[in-house]
C-alpha cells in the first residue's frame, strides 16, 4: 500500500479488505505496519493500520493454501479490494473556509471553527 498524499498528513484507521476464496487453508501473514487478520465468515483478509503517514509505502505478505481452486473458479470469487480511511485536517479539493460568522440568538456560545476531514467513499480496487 502506498499513500499518495503529502508527508505531513496522516491517514487514521486505514482498513484494507482483500477478498479470498472460501476454502483458504492455513493463512500466514507478515506486515511492515499494522495487523492482519483472516475472517473466514467474510472470506477476506483485513489489514488494519492505525496511522498511515503520507508519502510512505508499506508491505503486507500473505501466504495460504488453495486446495480446490482451478483456473475457471478464480473468476468466480475475485471481488474488488476495498479500502476505508480518514484523513483529518485535509481537503482533497483544496477548498478552505476563510471566514465564518455565526449569528446565534438563543444565547448559545458558538465557536467559529471548521474541522476538515476526508473519509473514504465507496473506494474499491479491481485486480486483473
Amino acid at each position: 500500500a502506498k499513500s499518495q498524499f503529502k508527508s505531513r498528513s496522516i491517514a487514521n484507521n486505514v482498513e484494507v479488505v482483500i477478498p479470498v476464496p472460501s476454502d483458504v487453508d492455513s493463512p500466514a501473514f507478515k506486515a511492515s505496519i499494522g495487523t492482519v487478520t483472516y475472517y473466514p465468515d467474510r472470506d477476506a483478509i483485513v489489514w488494519s493500520i492505525k496511522q498511515f503517514t503520507g508519502a510512505k509505502e508499506y508491505l503486507m505478505r500473505a501466504h495460504f493454501g488453495l486446495p480446490s481452486i482451478e483456473a475457471e473458479d478464480a473468476q468466480h470469487w475475485r471481488a474488488p479490494i476495498s479500502v476505508a480511511f480518514e484523513l483529518p485536517y485535509y481537503t482533497v479539493s483544496g477548498i478552505n473556509v476563510r471566514y465564518l460568522k455565526i449569528i446565534e440568538k438563543s444565547g448559545y456560545q458558538a465557536l467559529p471553527w471548521v474541522r476538515y476531514i476526508t473519509m473514504n467513499g465507496d473506494y474499491q480496487l479491481r485486480m486483473t
